[in-house]
């Protein structure tokens, strides 16, 4: 029996957007909610680590917070991320994170939402033998099953253009996207939550108990596995993840599983923590591939109290990589990480 192939009107290519096609206010709200579950978050764990206490401890989860089956923070902007990466299937590096803050912390069972906007674009300059690219500046906002606020941050991501003559020059200024979030705002998440409880429950040190600049080395590094099924657990279509041929040969890791390993690493650092409140910026300074090992340095920057007791830790956590293909003890920086964490 011959087959005659479709016409070629009736073939539709499925892809995401070059940085040509986008423009400024342009709304993606089209990406799946998804249901935060305990399979879900169970296998999030399995690749990246969790160490935060009221995430594994229902009880004093329930005794600090009133409620238990916290999701994991990290659990959390990786699923917000891949929901927004319907816009940046072509990444080629996302630049950095700018202003994220939990607005609400959710639990398992709540079903998020995301809407991401395109606040800037800037093509960059040309280079001689390399595709043409530009930066897109991208609004995420997310909201759960009851339109209550969740997340709310900029990111920064590089496209290629569709062509290297693709008309358009967009010129935008980027440099004050997004904006760090104030004290107010990274303690609003917690009010009410027992933080006093808390201190009685777990060992410190807590937050009197820290002096801004203190360092930590954390000895131990930890692998970087999986990562192509993170993307995949976590919605992120962005095709260098998943395709070496969209990477130039070896795939990159998605840049959620290197933050989520050095969360891992800083609770190490800081047992104590309660939660993470958010993120001042977090910039991707050098490329993360599978099997590499990765390495944490945490700087406490600053400290800010809270009305109810406890207090914010501003921290910075630098994270070097060492290749997996490397004989040595040579690694590179990959990771800027500034947030706050809750201390009780």
């Amino acid at each position: 029996m011959s087959h005659t192939p479709p016409a070629p009107e009736l073939t539709c290519a499925v892809r995401g957007p070059y940085f040509d096609e986008l423009s400024v206010g342009q709304v993606f709200d089209d990406s799946p909610a998804v249901t935060l579950t305990e399979g879900r978050q169970a296998a999030h764990h399995a690749i990246v680590g969790n160490r935060l206490r009221l995430v594994l401890d229902d009880t004093l989860a329930t005794e600090v917070t009133g409620r238990g089956g916290l999701a994991s923070p990290a659990f959390v902007w990786d699923t917000v991320i891949g929901q927004s990466t319907s816009v940046t299937q072509h990444v080629k590096a996302n630049l950095f994170y700018r202003g994220l803050c939990f607005r609400r912390l959710p639990v398992l069972g709540d079903t998020l939402r995301t809407v991401t906007t395109v606040d800037g674009l800037k093509r960059n300059s040309p280079r001689p033998g390399r595709p043409g690219t530009g930066l897109a500046a991208l609004h995420i906002v997310t909201t759960d099953q009851d339109d209550r606020p969740v997340l709310d941050f900029w990111r920064c991501a590089m496209l290629p253009l569709s062509a290297d003559d693709a008309p358009g020059d967009a010129r935008n200024d980027l440099s004050g996207l997004g904006r760090a979030p104030e004290p107010a705002e990274l303690g609003a998440a917690v009010a009410g939550w027992d933080l006093a409880r808390f201190r009685e429950r777990v060992p410190g040190p807590h937050f009197a108990d820290l002096r801004v600049g203190q360092r930590w080395q954390v000895e131990g590094a930890d692998v970087v596995s999986s990562a192509p099924e993170l993307a995949r657990l976590t919605g992120n279509i962005a095709a260098v993840h998943h395709d070496a041929g969209a990477a130039s040969g070896r795939r990159l890791v998605y840049g959620g599983h290197t933050i989520g390993l050095a969360l891992h690493q800083l609770a190490r650092a800081l047992p104590a923590i309660v939660t993470v409140a958010g993120w001042q910026g977090c910039d991707h300074v050098g490329p993360v591939h599978e099997d590499d090992t990765l390495l944490s340095t945490v700087v406490l920057d600053d400290l800010d109290p809270l009305p109810s007791g406890g207090g914010l830790a501003h921290v910075r956590v630098l994270v070097d990589a060492r290749p997996s293909a490397s004989h040595d003890d040579v690694a590179t920086r990959v990771l800027d990480w500034r947030l706050s964490v809750v201390l009780a």
